[in-house]
């Protein structure tokens, strides 16, 4: 019996069809195999029979042929899903994001951004795909001004190397961290004054050294009804709730700044089908709007449905850029792996 958990988390797409064929030749020696996935695609694409889980019990076992993704989104949700993604063509704006040359290390010193370049325009989301572990988290952090580095940063025309966190953030800039719970939220404390984080300094919340907790549990009490966070009230501690109604919040509480700049990194990471759908309309919404995106995933569906155009990080670079009209999975896949247009050409003559 082989248990496998979200075994293609980190793998490419040629990859995962490598161990897709591991798992088949198993099957066909009477091994039994458990596959974990929340990627509906591929749960399809390799199993026989599907168990849907949902608020930790057993909803329904049926067969691969009997059933869909779109009826399995249903049952784990536990209600009728919206598949429909309203995005509209439109013409990107001027530079918002600028950054050359940017090296930047991790928590131990190992150099994992190096020289890495790229602009983001108003009114278009550009998605970083690549495989985790190639830089992404030291480049939105040294963007933010959360660790040491080197190169340059310009935000909407404005030198912001040297800026610290909140400079930037006063910038017009909101950041969806990847951890929510260990960056975005503080555990321990109120859902309200979570969603007042890096805020409480505004007006209207209060003045100087007092808060206003009228206003800010108005601002809480709009944010658990506009967003659908499932919660008794607002004064229970944020740890109180699932891991997806965190993420609405931490998203939400972003996009209310009406950003000029969003940084989501892994937006949907652990969170079910409705509420990857919720966050992803308003991703799309503050495009919409005139916003510049940074997407980050590792979700190549992700970066696919909602990319204008694609970059792909490599070794702390950017290997390959394409407009998402041009972008495949398989040409995506290959760039995750290191090979180059010149490189795949090679190996396509051999």
């Amino acid at each position: 019996l082989l248990v496998l958990d979200e075994p293609t988390a980190v793998l490419t797409p040629q990859e995962t069809k490598e161990l897709f064929v591991a798992i088949r030749n198993l099957v066909a020696e009477d091994k039994a195999v458990i596959f974990i996935s929340h990627k509906l695609n591929e749960v399809m694409e390799i199993s026989k029979v599907i168990t849907i889980l949902h608020l930790g019990r057993v909803i329904k076992t049926v067969g691969v042929c009997d059933t869909n993704a779109r009826d399995l989104a249903n049952m784990m949700v536990g209600r009728e899903v919206c598949w429909e993604m309203n995005k509209a063509d439109q013409e990107p704006g001027e530079a918002m994001l600028e950054v050359s040359d940017l090296r930047a290390a991790d928590a131990k010193g190992v150099e994992t951004v190096r020289g890495l370049n790229l602009t983001v325009r108003a009114g278009e989301v550009y998605g970083i795909a690549g495989v985790d572990g190639n830089g992404q988290s030291e480049l939105v952090r040294g963007i933010c001004g959360l660790c040491k580095k080197t190169g340059s940063v310009f935000i909407a025309g404005a030198d912001v190397t040297k800026a610290a966190p909140r400079q930037i953030l006063d910038k017009g800039v909101a950041h969806i961290p990847e951890d929510r719970q260990g960056m975005g939220v503080v555990m321990q404390m109120p859902i309200r004054q979570n969603l007042v984080l890096d805020t409480f300094y505004d007006e209207k919340f209060g003045k100087g050294v007092f808060l206003d907790w009228k206003a800010v549990d108005a601002h809480a009490e709009y944010f658990v009804e506009h967003y659908d966070v499932k919660t008794p009230n607002t004064d229970n501690d944020i740890r109180s709730l699932s891991g997806g109604n965190q993420q609405k919040l931490v998203v939400g509480r972003e996009l209310d700044k009406k950003p000029r700049l969003l940084f989501a990194v892994h937006p949907t990471r652990g969170v079910d089908v409705g509420a990857t759908l919720f966050i992803h309309e308003q991703i799309i919404a503050a495009r919409d709007s005139g916003c510049a995106v940074l997407l980050v995933s590792t979700e190549l569906d992700e970066i696919m449905e909602l990319s204008d155009r694609i970059g792909v990080i490599y070794e702390g670079v950017i290997l390959g850029e394409m407009d998402r009209a041009d972008a495949t999975y398989e040409k995506i896949g290959l760039l995750m792996a290191g090979k180059k247009e010149k490189e795949r050409a090679a190996e396509a003559a051999c």
